[in-house]
């Protein structure tokens, strides 16, 4: 039945929901320093692209976080363990995030690289390690009825977090030293350090640990109790198949805008500004909806958006270069990530248990992450070889595998439940 408006309210406007606020603010900024501003700046400094294109390396950790996490769902921090499994390890990372922000600086890129490499290296450690417990505590404290609502509000944060490092911190760098930037840029992981002070550490339902195999071994054996084998491979299937199209279909989508004649100019100030919006007022809608038709129906039905958004590319590429034409198929392409994005991420919120949530968070964001990889290592040699038409032709019969997924994953008539 349809929740009621009282219900509808209580689902929209609480504590918990605003914490989602902050989790997406405070999770997102790192990760578009380390992709838009020290690209940037290293290339205003006259570091070379070949040197700026291996930074990417540095992005390791975001896929490997699986490892450490089990010990982030079992221990304490140092020093901090008084303020509770999850608080501690989230005011440990947000410091330390602060600091090493800040100062990547301090060095001068063309005489400290290596050393701003490594820096860099330890700002996505701390970031990856942020999300692990910052998805942990969203996890746990979201009733199941809000993992839709609550995990939409985190994605949207987390895009428009996006704006600090990508915008305003470009700007301030026009004005101010580089090394007064970073800082500055720095100074916004105090809103996650205050959100980790006001909020109270959720209940713990993490059993006793009796030794290291037990803690790694664990979250994995819990899951395959409560799922079987033959559901977690469907589930991991599902994960790098549901989002396999559209992650191709946008992984070249600047080279794209360019090959069909639009400029930079106008590739700067239409198409970034039709994909964020959207993608952010999709995600919202789509949190909002979810709680009318549940996670396993907003699957379907966003699934089918994002699957025909993709056909407006093979259009665009079939078409003049019109910049009306331009927006409109970007803005709903972009419409339909944020639907999916919303679904999908509440789905993996959903499979992930309370008690070992760091851990399996961290693995299903992980594999989640790889069609992304896939992607940028192949779509060039696809497009080279079939063209643009038939290349996002491609991309829109490569999303029906997870869609099909769906009838073992999230059945349409199956209640939504974590069990």
């Amino acid at each position: 039945m349809p929740p009621s408006q009282s219900g509808w309210r209580a689902a929209i406007f609480n504590r918990r929901i605003l914490a989602c606020v902050f989790i997406g603010l405070a999770s997102g900024m790192p990760l578009y320093v380390l992709y838009q501003l020290v690209p940037a700046w290293l290339r205003d400094e006259g570091v070379s692209l070949t040197e700026i294109g291996l930074f990417s390396l540095v992005g390791i950790p975001y896929t490997w976080k699986f490892l450490w996490a089990p010990f982030m769902d079992r221990y304490r921090p140092p020093l901090l363990g008084r303020l509770g499994r999850r608080r501690g390890w989230m005011l440990a990372t947000q410091l330390a995030l602060l600091v090493s922000i800040g100062g990547l600086g301090v060095f001068q890129p063309q005489s400290s690289t290596l050393v701003i490499a490594w820096v860099a290296f330890a700002v996505a450690l701390f970031s990856a390690s942020q999300d692990i417990v910052l998805d942990a505590f969203r996890r746990e404290i979201l009733p199941d009825e809000e993992l839709g609502l609550g995990n939409a509000v985190h994605v949207q944060a987390y895009r428009i977090s996006s704006l600090v490092p990508g915008s305003l911190s470009l700007i301030l760098a026009d004005q101010m030293p580089w090394g007064s930037v970073f800082w500055i840029t720095a100074a916004f992981m105090l809103v996650g350090v205050g959100m980790t002070l006001v909020v109270r550490e959720p209940a713990s339902e993490v059993p006793m640990a009796r030794g290291l195999a037990d803690t790694v071994v664990a979250p994995f054996r819990e899951y395959l109790s409560r799922k079987g084998w033959q559901a977690l491979l469907a589930v991991l299937a599902f994960m790098f198949l549901y989002k396999l199209g559209d992650n191709m279909a946008t992984a070249l989508a600047t080279p794209f805008y360019l090959d069909m004649g639009f400029t930079k100019t106008e590739i700067g100030l239409v198409a970034k500004h039709a994909a964020l919006w959207p993608a952010i007022a999709g995600g919202l809608l789509g949190g909002v909806l979810m709680i009318h038709l549940g996670i396993n129906r907003s699957l379907w039905v966003f699934g089918v958006v994002q699957m025909v958004s993709i056909l407006g590319f093979a259009v665009l590429a079939a078409s003049e270069p019109h910049l009306w034409l331009l927006a409109m198929v970007i803005a709903f392409e972009y419409l339909g990530v944020g639907l999916g994005t919303a679904a999908f991420t509440a789905y993996i919120a959903r499979e992930t248990s309370r008690a070992y949530a760091a851990t399996q968070f961290a693995l299903f964001t992980a594999l989640a992450a790889l069609p992304r990889t896939f992607a940028n290592a192949s779509t060039g040699a696809i497009v080279e070889e079939t063209g643009w038409v038939a290349f996002f032709l491609l991309c829109a019969v490569l999303a029906l595998p997870g869609m099909l997924m769906l009838l073992w994953v999230a059945p349409w008539r199956a209640a939504d439940t974590t069990k």
